[in-house]
Order: C-alpha cells, then sequence, then structure tokens
C-alpha cells in the first residue's frame, strides 16, 4: 500500500503532525507521539478501524484518499511457480519422486516434552 497521509495533511493546510495531533484529539482520537510520528513518517504496519475512520474525518477524505494499492508489489512477492512447469499441477508441493504433488507427512517432534507448570 502507499500512504499518503502528508499528502493529505498538505491539501488540507496541515503542515505538522503535532497539529494534526492536536485536531484528532479534538475529534475525540488520543494517539501517541510516537504512533502519530510512525503515522507521519512512513506507512503504518496497522492502523484500527475506528483510529481511519476519524482521521478520515479530520481530513474530510476517504480511505482511498490514504491509501493506494500496488499490485506491482503484491505480485513481486509471489513465489514463482515452476510446478505447474514440471507437470506437478502447481500445487507448491511437488516431489523429486515423482509423487504426484503430494504433500509431505507430518512427523511429530522428538525430544524432551515441555516441562509442567509451577505448582
Amino acid at each position: 500500500m502507499q500512504w499518503s497521509l502528508r499528502l493529505r495533511a498538505a491539501e488540507r493546510g496541515i503542515w505538522k503532525s503535532a497539529e494534526l495531533r492536536r485536531m484528532l484529539a479534538d475529534a475525540g482520537l488520543e494517539i501517541s507521539a510516537g504512533k502519530m510520528s510512525s503515522w507521519w513518517a512512513g506507512t503504518p504496519p496497522t492502523m484500527r478501524l475506528e483510529e481511519l475512520d476519524v482521521l478520515c474525518a479530520v481530513l474530510e477524505c476517504t480511505p482511498n484518499d490514504l491509501m493506494k494499492t500496488e499490485p506491482d508489489k503484491v505480485a513481486a512477492r509471489r513465489p514463482r511457480n515452476t510446478d505447474a512447469a514440471n507437470g506437478n499441477g502447481g500445487n507448491g508441493h511437488g516431489d523429486p519422486n515423482g509423487n504426484g504433488g503430494t504433500p509431505p507427512a507430518v512427523t511429530p517432534r522428538l525430544g524432551k516434552p515441555r516441562s509442567t507448570p509451577p505448582l
């Protein structure tokens, strides 16, 4: 996702993150300086829908104005599927021994069992 918070804020005449933070607080959303900094400096790793709702109300925009999809980045993250070209059905579980794409059997982990909790 491409995050455009600073651009949307600038379109509303908001040039400092502290100013936006005050506006969010006036709208009922109290956030920490650290969280505001992460929103302002780059793409936030997570955001609650309630936060996004208040942010959009303050900036008079929609979530689509703040976020744009980047399909090329998604496509680049996909692993190349060479199994389909090798006749293994393309399910990602190709077996070099010719077992027709069956996933490997799950075997239990051997070793020391977990300790018991204290009494």
